[in-house]
């Protein structure tokens, strides 16, 4: 099933094999086990991988079309020391991101020193001047984070961009262990592999931890945007594996600054609201008044200290682009550290020199606007046409601001099943830390992404990029004890809202919308 595979293998960096022969220390055990395995044998057990996704309802929304997660059968496998590398760099990159943000809607430091720019962060959209003031009971406004990183041409890990608004993917990180262990057992076996069922347990004792001052047993909700959701399966997973309710923004109400939960036994007061949308949609006092998402009065409850919103309103200006261009300095300026994760090399094209070698060289590079997500608006100069160059240079010099270039990196590949072959795919990895104010813990593995396509550098999900399950060996310590099967229940389809889906009112058409617009996707 490897035949042939160093002829497809361009100048990225391959996890698997070192110089398209050799097999690199961590996957020094799986080889050998496929290959006894046998390409028929795998063939059947990727089409059972297959089916039982799409029956369990482990779906991604593309287009208004419900189609099965992809997940590829071969894990990304990681070693513990380099594993460690990570952690210590997101750990790192979370603490400063948390000075950052209580700094920013504070005492604003950070601009007085010019350390950033003011005007970059009052032009970013996701800068929320509502936000100003509310202080988070534990002093924690990332609860959760995803730290986006790539390996470069070196195999070094690189952070491509932060995630601290409302991070996706980590449902795909249980269930993705949970289906490789079941069609690749006796592989799983062989292997320590650090565990991931933990997750949904690190999350609620940080919410808990985030509750309002004086409340001991605090009624934790998850907020999400509803069925039309492309991530809805997540808010679901969620909910159910930390034995919380799922709510809708219907289903709160605010009264004398404290927010209550609509029951059949009337009403219950809500402490902590894990939400899954956007600012924008959250609370219609503040934001888009046409909102049928959110609640209004939520702001006002969380800057009363009556309600802790998780991830805090606000964050969003952290996941700018154009701010991530300063978070080295900013490591610096909080920390006192030098940064264990490198940004990838990266052009402000509000900067009038920067601009100018850039729109010299936009056949060689990526340009990415500061807002975006989900991989839209990225132009890869290589592959553009000259039209979509000039209608791109237009854009840029229309607005700067909102733009930034990078080198075209050749993200590193890891052998993907395509076909009945083995082929290189271009892969990414977002870990998920917890913040619950004592420490950041960083899930051990995190979501592999993987373009699908040949050549493609692109791994988004809502771009049609699949996923891969991601082992990160154990070593004899602590961790030195093989992995045993992880129970994660799976079973969450659209059929669980019940009753749900049969209240919808003459507003259903813009609610549909909103749902499917309203929360981060990855």
């Amino acid at each position: 099933m490897f035949e042939d595979y160093a002829t497809g293998m361009g100048a990225a960096y391959d996890e698997m094999f070192e110089d398209g022969e050799g097999l690199r220390t961590p996957y020094s055990q799986l080889q050998p086990s496929l290959q006894q395995m046998g390409s028929a044998e795998l063939q059947t057990r990727v089409e059972a991988l297959q089916s039982s996704y799409l029956d369990q309802g482990v779906t991604f929304d593309i287009g208004g079309e419900e189609r099965a997660f992809p997940l590829d059968v071969l894990p990304r496998v990681i070693e513990m020391d380099q594993w460690a590398k990570v952690e210590t760099g997101v750990q790192q990159r979370v603490q400063t991101l948390e000075k950052f943000l209580d700094d920013l809607y504070d005492a604003g430091r950070v601009l007085q020193d010019g350390i950033v720019p003011r005007r970059v962060v009052t032009t970013s959209s996701h800068f929320h001047r509502a936000a100003a003031g509310i202080e988070p009971p534990n002093g924690v406004r990332v609860h959760v984070s995803g730290i986006d990183l790539i390996r470069d041409d070196e195999g070094e890990f690189r952070v491509l961009e932060d995630n601290v608004r409302v991070p996706s993917g980590v449902s795909y990180v249980m269930t993705n262990r949970r289906a490789i262990a079941a069609a690749l057992p006796e592989t799983f076996a062989e292997h320590r592999i650090r565990p991931v069922a933990g997750y949904p347990q690190k999350l609620l004792t940080a919410l808990r931890a985030a509750a309002p001052a004086g409340v001991t047993d605090p009624n934790v909700v998850v907020l999400t945007p509803g069925v039309f959701n492309g991530a809805y399966f997540e808010h679901a997973l969620l909910a159910r594996t930390m034995g919380v309710e799922l709510v809708e923004g219907r289903d709160l109400e605010c009264r004398r600054g404290r927010v209550m939960m609509r029951t059949t036994q009337g009403l219950e007061p809500v402490h902590v609201i894990y939400r899954r949308v956007d600012d924008e949609f959250l609370d219609p006092v503040h934001f888009r008044s046409n909102s049928l998402l959110g609640c209004s009065g939520l702001i006002n409850a969380a800057r009363a200290g009556n309600v802790t919103i998780a991830n805090a309103v606000g964050n969003g200006v952290a996941d700018d682009k154009l701010i991530y261009t300063y978070l080295p300095d900013l490591v610096r300026y909080y920390l006192g550290e030098e940064p264990v994760l490198k940004n990838v090399d990266t052009w402000r094209l509000g900067d009038a020199d920067h601009r100018e070698e850039v729109m010299d060289r936009l056949d060689e590079l990526v340009l990415k606007p500061v807002d975006g997500s989900g991989g839209k608006g990225i132009v890869i100069g290589p592959q553009a046409s000259k039209a979509e160059l000039d209608e791109l240079r237009e854009k840029v010099l229309q607005d700067p601001r909102s733009w930034i270039a990078q080198p075209v990196i050749q993200l590193s590949t890891v052998p993907t099943y395509v076909n009945g072959m083995m082929r290189p795919r271009h892969v990414d990895l977002r870990p998920f830390a917890v913040n619950d104010g004592n420490r950041v813990w960083v899930l051990p593995g995190g979501l592999t992404r993987v373009a699908l396509g040949e050549g493609e550098l692109i791994v988004n999900s809502s771009r049609g990029g699949g996923s891969k399950d991601t082992w990160v060996l154990a070593g004899h310590g602590r961790h030195g004890v093989r992995a045993e099967p992880e129970r994660i229940e799976l079973h969450t389809t659209r059929q669980d809202v019940g009753p749900a889906l049969d209240s919808f009112s003459s507003q259903k058409d813009q609610q549909q919308q909103q749902q499917q617009t309203g929360g981060r996707a990855c």
